[in-house]
C-alpha cells in the first residue's frame, strides 16, 4: 500500500471517530474517557478534548508506574490543559506493601483489583458513556471487541462502553498521531509495546504479541475491561 493509499485510509477513519464522537460526546452527556497515556488512548483523547474540552480524562494512578508514564501525563495535561482525574486506591503503595507485600509478584490479580478494578469501576459508576481506546488488534483477548456495548458495573449499574478505534490497527494509530502531532510516550522508543505498572511490564517476549511484556505471562488483562464484573 502507497503512502497515500495510507494517508486516505487513516483520514478516512478519523472523520468516521470524529463523527461518531460528536454523535455520542455531545449528544448523550456525563461522558468520561479512560486514559493510560499510551497511545491509542492519547489519540482519543485528543479526538474528543476537540468537541468536549471539559471531558473528564480518568488515569488509574496505581503508584506503580514507569516515571516517564508520569512524566509524559503531566506534559500532555499541561499542555492540552487536560481535565485531568486521578484515580487512587484505597491504600498508598507502602500501606499496601507493608500489609500484603509485594501482591504484583505473589498474587498479581489481587494488586491489578485493589489498584486498578476498584478505582475504576467506583469513577466510572458517576457517568452514562464510558470512552476506551481498545483495539481488537491489541490482544487475543480482544478480538471479538465491540464498539459499544452495555458494561454492567458491580452493583448493577450498567453504563454504555464506546471503543471507537476497535478496528484501527498499530499503524492507523502511529500515522494518526504522526499527522495530529501527538507526541508519544517515549518508553516506545525503548521497544516497549504495551505499557503498564513498572513491576509488570517488560519488553515484550513474543514480537508477534503486543501485551506478551505484561504480567511475565501470567496473565494477559488486568480485569477493567474483559472480565465480568461480579
Amino acid at each position: 500500500m502507497s503512502v497515500q493509499e495510507i494517508a486516505a485510509e487513516v483520514n478516512a477513519k478519523l472523520d468516521a471517530v470524529r463523527a461518531r464522537l460528536e454523535r455520542e460526546v455531545t449528544g448523550l452527556g456525563d461522558v468520561c474517557l479512560t486514559c493510560s497515556f499510551q497511545a491509542e488512548d492519547v489519540l482519543l483523547a485528543r479526538l474528543a478534548i476537540a468537541l468536549d474540552p471539559r471531558i473528564p480524562v480518568l488515569f488509574l494512578d496505581t503508584g506503580y508506574h514507569f516515571a516517564e508514564t508520569y512524566a509524559y501525563r503531566d506534559r500532555i495535561a499541561r499542555e492540552w490543559n487536560l481535565n485531568l482525574v486521578n484515580l487512587l486506591p484505597e491504600k498508598t503503595v507502602n500501606e499496601q506493601e507493608a500489609e500484603h507485600g509485594l501482591l504484583y509478584q505473589s498474587a498479581p490479580d489481587r494488586c491489578c483489583g485493589l489498584r486498578k478494578v476498584e478505582p475504576l469501576f467506583k469513577a466510572v459508576a458517576g457517568y452514562r458513556v464510558w470512552l476506551t481506546g481498545l483495539r481488537r488488534e491489541q490482544a487475543r483477548s480482544r478480538t471479538e471487541l465491540a464498539e459499544q456495548a452495555m458494561f454492567t458495573l458491580p452493583g448493577g449499574k450498567q453504563v454504555l462502553k464506546l471503543a471507537p478505534l476497535a478496528e484501527w490497527t498499530t499503524r492507523d494509530v502511529w500515522y494518526a498521531c504522526e499527522q495530529l502531532q501527538i507526541p508519544k510516550l517515549p518508553l516506545y522508543e525503548r521497544g516497549y509495546t504495551s505499557i503498564g505498572c513498572q513491576p509488570c511490564t517488560t519488553l515484550p517476549l513474543d514480537p508477534n504479541d503486543p501485551r506478551s511484556g505484561r504480567w511475565a505471562g501470567r496473565k494477559v488483562e488486568c480485569g477493567i475491561h474483559i472480565q465480568a464484573a461480579s
